[in-house]
């Protein structure tokens, strides 16, 4: 039963979806002031939405209170000009703290992420997510991976669930996405919203477009969002040979990058901001720096990647 305000905000999206790092000051608190500047940046460069204290975001990194220090400063940054969208998480009550947390700061949503470590039944995930979900009067997506994966008559029940408008899918099995799709459309009609959550999701986004999935998270987007906004507008227009350039020349060496260190889909976007002279500091722990020479890997393929784009001008 989706919430208009939110789900019509995000149903046609005029660029990415945002996901800002967090940033600290060298005695490892919150730097609020680069974080402002983070996300000020993000919006004017087009974002379409902001996800606040997210994956990229380091949720697992901050306090209750932390994390709603940000997402009020991610609120005020983003001046109401687009939808601002907070991760909640961890076991029910601690999400439901996490949740009201957000709704206290002003944010538009909620990003669901899949309950701490236990592997549950369907019936326990779609209480968790229910409970989540009645906790405040904001529209809750919900994050499927890992340990929280749904077969479609779940799905169906989720979407039929008040306040939950959408299903971020951060596992990537096609197969099922196709099933959820379908039960969802036949069992449950309406303006469900579903997004592609892998990591790079530009990566894999040709094949989610074919099961009519246009929504998809854009890390990068933090740190060279001319890119990131040429590679979304070229899925929009339906031109496949830029997609095709950047997703060989930026996006796929990226992704070799990405995988040479655990925890790099955060901290190797978080030294791309740095790169791009904003200093957002270092990731917390357990999360670590990615080594010296993966860095320099990482400038020269950012200059790499905005060259694709001066041979379209």
């Amino acid at each position: 039963m989706p919430s208009a305000p939110l789900a019509e905000r995000l149903s046609i999206p005029s660029g990415p979806l945002f996901f800002p790092v967090t940033a600290y000051g060298p005695d490892g608190t919150l730097d609020l002031d680069a974080y402002r500047a983070h996300v000020r940046r993000g919006v004017e460069a087009g974002a379409a939405a902001v996800f606040a204290c997210c994956g990229t975001g380091e949720f697992h990194a901050l306090t209750p209170e932390e994390f709603e220090t940000c997402v009020r400063a991610a609120v005020e940054a983003t001046g109401g000009r687009v939808p601002v969208v907070a991760g909640a998480g961890y076991g029910t009550a601690l999400a439901v703290r996490y949740a009201r947390l957000a709704e206290a700061a002003g944010a538009d949503g909620l990003l669901a992420m899949p309950p701490y470590l236990v592997v549950a039944g369907q019936e326990g995930l779609l209480r968790h997510y229910r409970e989540v979900a009645a906790a405040t009067a904001l529209p809750v997506i919900v994050y499927q991976r890992d340990n929280a994966v749904f077969t479609p008559d779940t799905a169906v029940r989720l979407a039929r669930t008040e306040g939950v408008i959408g299903l971020k899918d951060g596992f990537g099995d096609l197969d099922l996405m196709q099933r959820v799709v379908s039960a969802v459309r036949t069992e449950a009609p309406g303006d469900f919203l579903y997004f592609n959550g892998l990591p790079t999701a530009e990566q894999t986004q040709l094949a989610y477009r074919g099961l009519g999935i246009t929504l998809y998270s854009s890390a990068v987007f933090c740190f060279v969002p001319e890119i990131a906004l040429a590679f979304h507008r070229a899925l929009r227009d339906g031109d496949d040979t830029t997609a095709h350039r950047l997703l060989d020349g930026f996006y796929r060496p990226f992704v070799d990058l990405r995988d040479q260190g655990r925890g790099y889909a955060v901290s190797l976007v978080k030294a791309g901001v740095r790169l791009r002279g904003l200093d957002v500091g270092e990731v917390r722990p357990p999360l670590h720096e990615p080594a010296e020479d993966h860095v320099k890997q990482l400038a020269r393929l950012i200059e790499r990647g905005y060259a694709l784009l001066e041979g379209d001008a």
